[in-house]
């Protein structure tokens, strides 16, 4: 009932592991499938490695957190041991970024044999300059990094899109007419900040980082459902998920399967199968025999 699949990879079920929650490492990855994911997405890393920023970096707020890590790596060549010692039934998304089209495509050459897909991070609102939303942001920029990856390999590629964007729906055009295969709606708000009363400072050592968590759900859902009406291509719908009314209502909006985060830091691995077994009672209630029938339902 459960099964589905994005761009000819099968999946047990749409509940993935999204882009920063317990991806730098096989092990972790292998854990949370073995939670009951469908699928895994590593953290972003890139062609050389990167420090991040100082912490502190993560900071709770009102309905999620606020982080800016800055992208932190080991670079592609130190995480190709990861992905090699990801178990071979894990379906694999790796989640990669940089500052130009050229270096995009020289980290998906090394590592489209280890994986099953690779999702492209153009929407980070906490990232280095040069990188993440500052390409997003930027339709043509976004069309030349999709199109420079794709003359690069054959895997399937998911363009992960920012929400801090004038027009959502004109930047995931650009990224199909490109010859992205999937979209990842949405990537974190903001930036946003929080002050210290106490020191009138700001807590985070970046000052600004991007929000996660249940509070930008409404932004996300809505993403998914204007570009659901735009593109020819299935969406991955991310942002608040926490349960399985929170997943319907992205399936609703056009998502074909959808990513967890910020929810693990709460609950643990054990959220995909709680979401899962809350998914399948709720499809058996409401007459549903399967994923497909559900995408795109609050369109008819």
């Amino acid at each position: 009932m459960l099964k589905t699949r994005i761009c000819n990879i099968e999946l047990r079920n749409p509940a993935i592991l999204a882009a920063g929650v317990m991806g730098s490492m096989a092990s972790s990855l292998n854990r949370v499938y073995c939670s009951g994911a469908g699928a895994v997405v590593t953290k972003s890393f890139s062609l050389e490695p990167n420090t991040g920023y100082k912490n502190p970096t993560t900071v709770e707020v009102t309905g999620g957190i606020i982080n800016a890590l800055g992208l932190s790596n080991p670079g592609v060549d130190n995480f190709l041991d990861e992905l090699r010692a990801v178990e071979d039934d894990v379906p694999l998304i790796a989640s990669i970024y940089g500052a130009s089209p050229e270096e995009f495509q020289e980290v998906s050459s090394r590592i489209e044999e280890y994986v099953d897909m690779i999702e492209l991070n153009v929407s980070c609102p906490h990232a280095m300059s040069g990188c993440g939303a500052s390409i997003g942001q930027d339709p043509e920029l976004t069309f030349r990094v999709v199109s420079a990856v794709k003359d690069a390999i054959d895997v399937p590629v998911s363009t992960k899109l920012t929400p801090n964007v004038t027009d959502i729906v004109e930047v995931a055009l650009r990224a199909q007419e490109a010859g992205s295969d999937a979209l990842t709606l949405i990537n974190s708000l903001g930036p946003g900040m929080r002050i210290d009363i106490k020191t009138a400072r700001p807590v985070l050592s970046n000052a600004v980082g991007g929000m996660s968590g249940p509070a930008i759900k409404p932004v996300a859902v809505r993403c998914v459902y204007d570009v659901y009406r735009a593109v020819d291509i299935p969406i991955m719908g991310v942002g608040g998920i926490r349960d399985y009314r929170d997943a319907v209502e992205f399936l609703f909006a056009g998502a074909s399967a959808f990513q967890v985060g910020t929810a693990i830091m709460y609950s643990g691995p054990v959220i995909f199968r709680n979401i899962c077994r809350g998914l399948k009672r709720f499809m058996h209630e409401e007459g549903f025999s399967s994923i497909d029938e559900m995408v795109g339902l609050a369109h008819d």
